[in-house]
């Protein structure tokens, strides 16, 4: 039989190529705002589409404040620890519960289905935190939410897949379940470990808020919260020097746009480069070969 022709329809491109133009252009027009000379940011407005008289002295007067340099290592720092803490407790928790033998598994499942719709809230949060010792730590912030019920389901989902045959010749092999989970389910799913754990990289390197408030040494504070607040700081200074000092020129207002788009571009370029890595495994059938037929 010959093979249907199936063509993506042009309108479906079209839609696509809009909706990835409009998600793309913020990003895109902050890093041309950080990248233009003063003086053209001020004749444009901001609303430039190539930056002109290309400078980086913006960066270089972000990335000299060592607050930012404290801050890239301790979102690294919480981001890679979190990431360890994440898939082994998910992978741990999803393995378990595709099991259909397992004593009492639909109450863990209907507590886990309940944890998706009530939350806690920050206050019964906090009081946990204090109570196990943990504020003005590293591990409050890394081990909140160390596993989310969404991300546990979905990765049963992808080791509910992996073929039973394979479970059956590891244990004819003399495979514990400790083997069998990391020699085996995971290498097999590494499309749904790699789903996962771009979900909880994204998560843990953007929290701040939680961070603001469980971490009270400024040297512990992730890029997320120093940023805020070198953002906050400088919108006071600027309004203030704009309105005492700099009404005809703007030079302040200027230069605090410059400032603030290369703070984004900085705090969003980690994931940026580690999407393209992560998105390759975002293919389903990695099973497919992993039987003999």
């Amino acid at each position: 039989m010959r093979r249907a022709n199936r063509r993506t329809p042009a309108y479906i491109i079209i839609l696509l190529t809009i909706l990835a133009l409009v998600m793309i252009y913020p990003i895109y027009n902050q890093l041309v705002i950080s990248l233009t000379g003063p003086e053209f940011i001020s004749a444009a407005n901001g609303a430039t589409i190539i930056p002109r008289d290309i400078t980086l002295a913006t960066y270089r007067s972000v990335l000299a404040i060592p607050k930012v340099y404290r801050g890239i290592l301790n979102s690294m720092l919480i981001t890679g620890l979190g990431l360890v803490v994440n898939i082994v407790l998910t992978s741990m928790g999803a393995y378990v519960l595709i099991k259909k033998d397992l004593v009492g598994r639909s109450v863990f499942m209907t507590l886990i289905v309940i944890t998706m719709i009530f939350e806690g809230g920050l206050i019964p949060d906090y009081f946990l935190m204090r109570d196990l010792r943990l504020l003005d730590s590293y591990w409050s912030v890394i081990l909140y939410k160390a596993i989310n019920p969404y991300y546990l389901i979905i990765l049963m989902r992808f080791f509910s897949m992996v073929p039973k045959s394979l479970f059956e010749a590891a244990r004819l092999d003399g495979y514990g379940e400790v083997r069998i989970l990391f020699n085996i389910v995971i290498p097999v799913s590494i499309s749904g470990i790699a789903t996962i754990s771009l979900f909880y990289g994204v998560f843990h390197w953007n929290e701040y808020f939680r961070a603001m408030i469980y971490l009270t040494s400024e040297v512990k504070w992730p890029l997320q919260v120093i940023l805020r607040e070198l953002i906050v700081s400088m919108e006071k200074a600027a309004f203030i020097g704009a309105m005492n000092y700099q009404r005809l020129t703007g030079a302040a207002a200027i230069e605090f746009k410059a400032i603030k788009a290369s703070l984004i571009i900085i705090a969003i370029l980690p994931i940026l480069a580690f999407y393209p890595f992560v998105l390759k495994y975002f293919v389903k059938g990695k099973t497919s070969g992993a039987v003999k037929e």
